[in-house]
């Protein structure tokens, strides 16, 4: 088994931070993994995107070209990386920050409105966990159960209050991610 991820946004959405989860998480499990970041001119507000690869075997080259699974959190990063995702891929969108349609037919896309969820959550910043969360229903690579005791391990102590909403976000992207791959009648995981 290996599975690559791309996350992309821009800088300030989490990006990194739900990369590195991912990666943390995938540890946590015993897989071999890769976690490559890139930023843009600016830390907030530039770009930011970041690769994650998870095997159960070593990995040849931390390089990515084509990953089979996408999360992106806004319009520039689903027109750069809907045509980079994997044929027969999936590409996770924060739905609530990105209109667009798929120009695809042999890629699933998988609308989150994760800002939404996170508004409603009364944390924005939450969306990062909500996509990852719901990328994981669908790809599970990892358990959400490591993710959750990841998040405990690493989240930092200066948002060690928000450790509870983190976990309830995982479980909101995945419920959510769940009924809408019953919806599109995919094969559940």
């Amino acid at each position: 088994m290996q599975e690559q991820f791309l996350f992309s946004g821009f800088g300030g959405q989490g990006i990194m931070f739900a990369g590195q989860l991912l990666a943390y998480a995938g540890m946590n499990e015993g897989y071999d993994v890769t976690w490559i970041p890139s930023y843009g001119p600016e830390m907030r507000g530039g770009t930011a995107h970041c690769y994650v690869t998870i095997s159960d075997k070593q990995i040849g080259s931390p390089v990515v070209r084509n990953p089979r699974n996408g999360v992106v959190f806004n319009i520039p990063s689903f027109d750069k990386y809907e045509k980079l995702i994997a044929p027969g891929g999936m590409l996770a969108s924060n739905a609530s920050l990105v209109p667009n349609q798929p120009t695809r037919t042999d890629i699933t896309v998988l609308p989150v409105p994760a800002s939404q969820i996170a508004d409603e959550m009364g944390e924005l910043k939450l969306a990062n966990v909500i996509m990852l969360g719901a990328i994981l229903k669908a790809r599970p690579v990892v358990r959400l159960e490591t993710v959750q005791a990841t998040l405990s391990e690493r989240l930092s102590a200066r948002r060690r209050n928000l450790l509870d909403l983190n976990i309830e976000a995982l479980s909101r992207g995945a419920e959510f991610a769940d009924r809408l791959l019953q919806e599109m009648a995919l094969p559940q995981p």
